[in-house]
């Protein structure tokens, strides 16, 4: 028996348009699981398809039947604290009855999507279009996840970053790395001198660190994550060796430097030195990196893009 329409529903299916054509990316929706999307960008349009499938003979009548695009942020230590930052509404149907199948289209144009989807140890961002059937007692309701990636552009800036590190009368070390703002498929380049060395180093790593933080003033809170160990020099280096550093970016998960976003979280990445000496002690030296998107360019480019930028740190 079919009280309200309940159980006339066979399925409801969101369909964008052009979802075979449009790039794709795995994207994580929980700490165990990810799944393939279409990626969308600042500005574009969003449009589809909802189909309202009912069973053979049934009936379904409803109070509206709408379909919301919606950004949100969730802090996922706290289900509470949810943020819709970005919600519009297209009505697809009226109240009234559905006597059999149908496919309503929808359109959000040019619809401002001001941050990148991310999905972190504490936080998630994700943009998604939810479908909700009015019915009497329960509203049914379908959702459909894309992904956003923000691109951003920086002006060519070749400057290298010098930093020093060392204890007194015991160790001393100058680093240097091409450039400070990296994007996501580039490569660090670097070298490592040193100046002194009167303590017995066993070996040498390089950590990219991705520190995401959440809340607020007092409630802020930290947490870092090592998303690559890269070993530099194993064994004893002497007074006077420089060890060349090169890593690439592009085998690593990782997203743009987020800083502040809607007052909720903020994503900084780290290159962090890291000497061991023979009785396992550890000398640390951290250096902050931006990293950014950007539009895809032909493999053969970005490749010399890289071997240039080697060649002039190397000059």
């Amino acid at each position: 028996m079919n009280f309200f329409g309940y159980g006339a529903i066979e399925s409801v299916e969101i369909l964008l348009d052009g979802s075979d054509k449009r790039k794709k990316v795995r994207h994580k929706v929980s700490d165990s699981k990810s799944s393939e999307m279409c990626i969308y960008y600042d500005g574009e349009t969003v449009s589809g398809a909802v189909s309202v499938n009912l069973k053979s003979g049934a009936k379904l009548d409803h109070k509206g039947i709408k379909v919301e695009l919606i950004g949100q942020i969730e802090i996922l230590y706290d289900r509470t604290n949810v943020h819709d930052f970005t919600t519009l509404t297209k009505q697809l149907a009226s109240p009234g009855s559905l006597m059999q199948s149908k496919v309503f289209s929808f359109e959000f144009p040019h619809v401002e999507k001001p941050y990148e989807s991310y999905f972190g140890s504490n936080v998630r961002l994700r943009y998604f279009l939810k479908v909700t059937v009015g019915r009497r007692l329960t509203d049914l309701t379908e959702e459909l996840e894309f992904v956003v990636h923000t691109l951003s552009t920086y002006p060519e800036n070749h400057s290298s970053i010098k930093m020093e590190v060392g204890i007194e009368d015991c160790l001393h070390i100058e680093f240097e790395y091409n450039k400070q703002k990296y994007h996501l498929k580039d490569a660090i380049i670097g070298k490592i001198y040193f100046l002194l060395v009167r303590v017995k180093i066993k070996h040498m790593e390089v950590h990219i660190i991705k520190r995401e933080s959440t809340g607020n003033g007092p409630n802020m809170y930290h947490e870092d994550d090592t998303i690559a160990k890269f070993e530099i020099m194993d064994g004893a280096p002497v007074k006077g060796e420089s060890i060349p550093i090169r890593l690439f970016l592009a085998g690593y998960e990782l997203t743009p430097s987020m800083r502040d976003v809607n007052k909720k979280f903020s994503v900084r990445y780290f290159l962090n030195l890291v000497l061991i000496d023979e009785e396992d002690r550890r000398y640390f030296k951290q250096q902050e990196i931006i990293l950014w998107r950007k539009g895809d360019v032909p493999r053969r480019s970005a490749a010399k893009g890289i071997e240039e930028s080697t060649q002039r740190f190397g000059a």
